[in-house]
């Protein structure tokens, strides 16, 4: 009986520590530190059609940057990793706007005024749409939040992220497509 309680008491200690490292993991994600590094998926298929409206109104058409290289960020305001995420996708498209990138960031479905707050707080200079009706998430066949997709200046998506961007990871991927 003392083997089979030591045996379960070794087990419960390496179950704790294991739950308390994945712990530190996801805060480490929420908090924007690039320990934790999301790496994308290579895909090759035609970017859907989808118009949205931007923050004043005006429609906005994948199809209108087409001749950029567009990285296309699902995002939600109440979003952890998003939030994580927004000073990184800033910085880069204040890097590369000039190169032809650009950012179109799609808010799922928040209040405007809500979304309006956001882009104040974090000083957003890229357009940001709003989705009301989730359009975006189900053009692209992914409803977790965030994700991102990088087309490439022909129309077509090169690149699929699920969770939060790195700045070092949009340099080693997103960079050499601005150069194509």
């Amino acid at each position: 009986m003392a083997l089979i309680g030591a045996g379960l008491l070794v087990i419960g200690l390496v179950a704790g520590a294991m739950i308390i490292k994945l712990n530190q993991r996801d805060n480490t994600a929420e908090a924007g530190n690039n320990e934790y590094t999301v790496t994308p998926s290579e895909v090759n298929y035609v970017a859907p059609e989808l118009t949205l409206n931007d923050l004043d109104g005006n429609p906005v058409s994948l199809s209108d940057h087409t001749g950029s290289v567009v990285l296309v960020n699902n995002w939600a305001t109440w979003c952890p990793p998003c939030k994580a995420e927004m000073p990184t996708l800033q910085a880069y498209f204040s890097t590369h706007s000039a190169e032809g990138f650009s950012l179109l960031a799609i808010e799922a479905g928040d209040p405007l005024a809500e979304v309006l707050e956001f882009v104040k707080t974090y000083q957003l200079t890229f357009q940001v749409l709003v989705d009301p009706e989730s359009l975006a998430l189900r053009a692209f066949e992914n409803d977790n939040l965030p994700s991102s997709y990088v087309i490439d200046r022909r129309g077509v998506i090169r690149l699929a992220w699920t969770g939060p961007i790195s700045l070092e990871m949009l340099e080693k991927y997103v960079t050499p497509l601005l150069e194509e």
